[in-house]
């Protein structure tokens, strides 16, 4: 799996960007939130990517944070119904934040209104991802009624980028603890400390 891209920013769309890795091409798909945080073409880029096969074509979608291609993958892995062009579409007429709050909240009418989704799938996505091993749990330090300090937020993305890949909340949490016990680190080092525990 290709886990990031980095190189010179050849063409930058709302909807896709070129980056050259030493004389190779990668044409990665983007939410507009992504797009928002690229520097202008010929400057430096880091997108942290997801590559979805299908029998017909292996599609590379980039993020400009770990919290949007978490979020996507989620989605993508726990919603039915939603593949990885309505996944991106979440993406660009939400922020992470908002969304996350929105899921915790049934707010359905808030999420219906993201291009391309009906009331219907709003409903499946609230109730897809409030029930599924208890995700609105850890996110609900994320939502704007409960703001969390920066510890807890470490935490509380280091869980959700665990249970995007595919662990259970409870298996996510006990190994993240754990993990922060072992002393301070960014998100993605007590993602690492993490999975070591859970392998």
């Amino acid at each position: 799996m290709i886990a990031f891209i980095e190189g010179v920013l050849v063409e930058a769309m709302p909807t896709h960007a070129v980056v050259n890795v030493h004389g190779v091409g990668y044409q990665a798909a983007i939410p507009l939130s992504s797009f928002d945080r690229l520097p202008q073409p010929g400057g430096q880029v880091r997108l942290l990517t997801h590559l979805h096969v299908r029998e017909d074509a292996h599609q590379l979608f980039g993020f400009a944070t770990a919290a949007e291609r978490d979020l996507f993958r989620l989605l993508l892995n726990h919603v039915s119904g939603i593949g990885p062009k309505l996944a991106l579409a979440v993406l660009s007429g939400m922020s992470v934040t908002a969304f996350k709050a929105a899921v915790v909240h049934s707010d359905i009418a808030a999420i219906s209104r993201i291009s391309g989704l009906g009331k219907k799938t709003a409903e499946r996505i609230v109730l897809e991802l409030k029930d599924k091993v208890g995700v609105a749990a850890a996110w609900e330090a994320a939502s704007g009624e409960h703001a969390a300090g920066p510890e807890e937020t470490r935490l509380n993305d280091a869980v959700l980028a665990l249970i995007s890949l595919g662990y259970k909340q409870v298996d996510a949490h006990k190994a993240v603890k754990a993990a922060a016990a072992e002393g301070p680190g960014a998100t993605e080092d007590l993602v690492r400390k993490a999975l070591k525990r859970l392998v």
